[in-house]
């Protein structure tokens, strides 16, 4: 059963509201935690929402991740399509794994086309802006049905 979410954002989405309105939208990352945490709370979820610009802190944060939480989403941003760290970490983890962007990837340049999440995430969800961080709990809480 899925009561507690950890909530994992890569580098620069600490920047959201501040840079590229045409491609992330205009909320900040601090108006999606409000977003998550509103949605978790109409399914009974607690979540823990996080950002960092460090590949190594993000691993870390996966690892622990195994031991204190039921499922993880996760915008891994950038590292998206360099991390196998990342990779790594998740696929150890044995959780469910639902892979989130706010814009397109496939729309946009063709290096941000290859994911290293993907293959270890149970669902994804892109270019839906903020509502992707909903769908992810909604799904997430389905489970729990």
């Amino acid at each position: 059963m899925i009561k507690n979410i950890f909530i994992l954002n890569g580098p620069n989405l600490n920047m959201l509201g501040k840079r590229e309105a045409d491609i992330y939208g205009s909320s900040t990352l601090a108006d999606i935690k409000d977003i998550c945490e509103e949605q978790a709370k109409t399914h009974g979820i607690t979540i823990d929402f996080k950002q960092s610009n460090s590949e190594g802190q993000m691993v870390d944060w996966i690892q622990d991740a195994k031991d204190n939480f039921d499922a993880i989403i996760i915008n891994p941003a950038a590292y998206t399509h360099t991390s196998i760290a990342i990779h790594d970490a998740l696929r150890t983890t044995n959780l469910p794994i639902i892979e989130v962007h706010l814009s397109n990837i496939y729309k946009r340049e063709e290096f941000r086309h290859k994911s290293y999440v993907s293959p270890v995430a149970n669902g994804v969800i892109c270019g839906l802006g903020t509502s992707g961080y909903k769908m992810a709990i909604s799904a997430l809480a389905e489970q729990n049905n």
